[in-house]
């Protein structure tokens, strides 16, 4: 990355008030916030190159409106993201043009949020690295063997530049991810759901039909689908799979056979996606909940994936990651240091994975149950929720946040009323 070179020609040396571990979209956003309010700030990242990870490239609103909060939205645009104004709802159960009728206007529901928004991760990963880099921080690339010691003064040790390097910083930041190696090291206990399924994604380019402005949750013929536009041509596409359909994206000419779950009679112009030219690797993984259960101890303090992740099915993920962000950094910027300084990241997370986690549950109910049947039980609870509105209040708080939803709406009523079962 360019400028990266002079950077880390200054080393780790000296020490630095927080040290944060994984340079992904968390961790650097947070380097960003620190680096421009004048705090020090070292960021230690594995890799040398972004790559492609499938996930992480879609905001909803609430997630776009933390971007502005944080001051980096405009590097987000920036970066090739593109801003999405109506949500549409396909379904094999009514025509496209009840579908469009229906359709959410994401571009009004929470003053000043111009809607949702799709990017590509690679490019907001250089992105946010170049703005910390540029307000101050010290990106360290090609980073090995980090071990964490946590403690009122924790100690950093890793590989870099062709030795070992120590820091001892005031505060770790651990943003490394579903798989973090400092939340183990730490030895913080985390909890998961099981697994509902698996998703399969893919990006094409070369889409240029496909209207920028629309994003689809769609059903047909046993397939639940997502379109998520990125502008210029690009447009991710996903697909749940079912646990005995995992078979079907597996092995070779997995690309040709997922776009070929692209051609839809219920979406129009669905052949500007299943012909359009893979741009990145066809992916599968599991569809599940994992969340440390305090995200918080004597000098490490988890944020994004690493402190926990929702379902992607509900598309969470980098605006959990923004929210993280913004609250770790407020307290930070305080002068917090101490874990009872974060105590309200702590309560707000745990209640926001609450509500995310009973939205996972009405969220498949009522899209990933599949068979005849479930398309009349479908239509039974879009007519229930425009009815009753505290009915969709969960799916509301996916696109405007959940803590602006009553707490009436994450209820076993809700769930009964809607499906039938406590």
């Amino acid at each position: 990355m360019a400028g990266m070179s002079g950077l880390e020609a200054r080393g780790a040396g000296r020490d630095a008030d927080v040290v944060i571990v994984g340079g992904g979209i968390a961790g650097g956003a947070l380097a960003t916030v620190l680096a421009r309010a004048g705090r020090s700030v070292v960021v230690l990242e594995r890799t040398a190159t972004y790559r492609d990870k499938v996930l992480g490239e879609y905001l909803v609103p609430w997630g776009v409106n933390e971007a502005r909060r944080l001051g980096l939205y405009d590097t987000m645009v920036a970066a090739g993201g593109n801003v999405i104004t109506r949500l549409i709802h396909y379904d094999e159960c009514w025509t496209p043009e009840e579908a469009r009728r229906e359709a959410w206007r994401l571009d009004e529901l929470l003053p000043g949020v111009p809607g949702s928004m799709g990017v590509g991760h690679p490019a907001l990963c250089d992105a946010f690295a170049a703005t910390a880099a540029g307000a101050g921080a010290r990106i360290l690339r090609g980073v090995s063997g980090v071990h964490v010691t946590a403690g009122a003064r924790p100690v950093v040790r890793f590989h870099h530049d062709g030795r070992e390097q120590e820091l001892h910083p005031s505060i770790v930041v651990a943003a490394d991810g579903r798989d973090s190696s400092v939340r183990t090291q730490t030895g913080f206990e985390v909890l998961q759901t099981p697994v509902l399924g698996y998703g399969t994604g893919l990006l094409v380019r070369d889409a240029k039909q496909w209207p920028e402005q629309d994003e689809v949750i769609g059903n047909e013929d046993g397939r639940l689908f997502f379109v998520f536009p990125q502008g210029s041509g690009l447009v991710r596409l996903y697909r749940l799979v079912l646990p005995h359909e995992r078979p079907l994206f597996a092995g070779r000419n997995r690309t040709e056979r997922f776009l070929e779950e692209f051609k839809l009679d219920s979406v129009p112009g669905s052949e500007h996606l299943w012909e359009a030219e893979p741009a990145g690797p066809c992916v599968t993984w599991p569809m599940h909940d994992a969340w440390a259960r305090r995200p918080v101890t004597d000098g490490v303090v988890l944020i994004g994936d690493a402190a926990g992740y929702t379902n992607p099915l509900i598309g969470q993920g980098l605006s959990m990651a923004l929210r993280d962000v913004r609250l770790v950094a407020e307290t930070l910027l305080d002068g917090g240091r101490e874990p009872d300084a974060f105590e309200g990241y702590v309560r707000e997370r745990k209640e926001r994975l609450r509500r995310l986690r009973f939205s996972v549950e009405m969220f498949a109910r009522w899209r990933c149950v599949m068979g005849p049947e479930m398309i009349q039980r479908r239509l039974e609870a879009d007519d229930l929720m425009r009815a009753e509105p505290l009915l969709g209040s969960w799916f509301a708080g996916l696109l405007m946040g959940s803590e602006l939803m009553p707490a009436e709406a994450y209820t076993d009523e809700v769930r009964q009323r809607l499906w039938f079962t406590a």
